[in-house]
C-alpha cells in the first residue's frame, strides 16, 4: 500500500519514467516533466529520495538507485499495453492523416473507409 501511495501522487511516476535513461539536473528534469511547478517536484523528488527510489548525485543531478531502476523496469509492462491500448483506440497511424487530399475525402486503401463491411446492407 505503501508503494501504491508512493507512485499514485501526482507526477512521481514521470519522474523515474523521465530518470530512466539516466541522471538528469533539476532544470532539465523539470522540462521533461512539462514544466511542472517547482514546488511540485521539489516536494515529490523529496519524497522520491527519502523512499530510496532516487538519489541526488555529487554534482546535483538526479538519478534512480538500484530501487528505483527496478521500479522503471515494473513499468514496462504497463508501458507496453499503453501502447497496445493506444493503438486500439486509434488504430490509423497518425502518419495516416498526412495521406489525406487536401480536400478531406478519405484514402481509398484506408481500412473501414471507401468498401462496406462483409455482411452489410450497403
Amino acid at each position: 500500500m505503501a508503494a501504491l501511495d508512493l507512485f499514485g501522487r501526482r507526477w512521481s511516476l514521470r519522474i523515474v519514467w523521465e530518470l530512466r535513461a539516466g541522471p538528469l539536473g533539476f532544470r532539465p528534469l523539470q522540462k521533461q516533466c512539462d514544466d511542472m511547478s517547482s514546488s511540485v517536484m521539489r516536494q515529490r523528488l523529496t519524497e522520491l529520495l527519502d523512499a530510496h527510489v532516487v538519489r541526488q548525485l555529487p554534482d546535483s543531478r538526479y538519478e534512480l538507485t538500484p530501487l528505483g531502476r527496478d521500479a522503471s523496469l515494473a513499468l514496462d509492462p504497463l508501458a507496453q499495453w499503453s501502447q497496445r491500448w493506444a493503438a486500439m483506440l486509434d488504430p490509423q497511424p497518425a502518419h495516416h492523416d498526412s495521406e489525406r487530399p487536401a480536400d478531406g475525402t478519405s484514402h481509398p486503401d484506408a481500412v473501414g473507409e471507401g468498401t462496406p463491411e462483409r455482411g452489410s446492407a450497403d
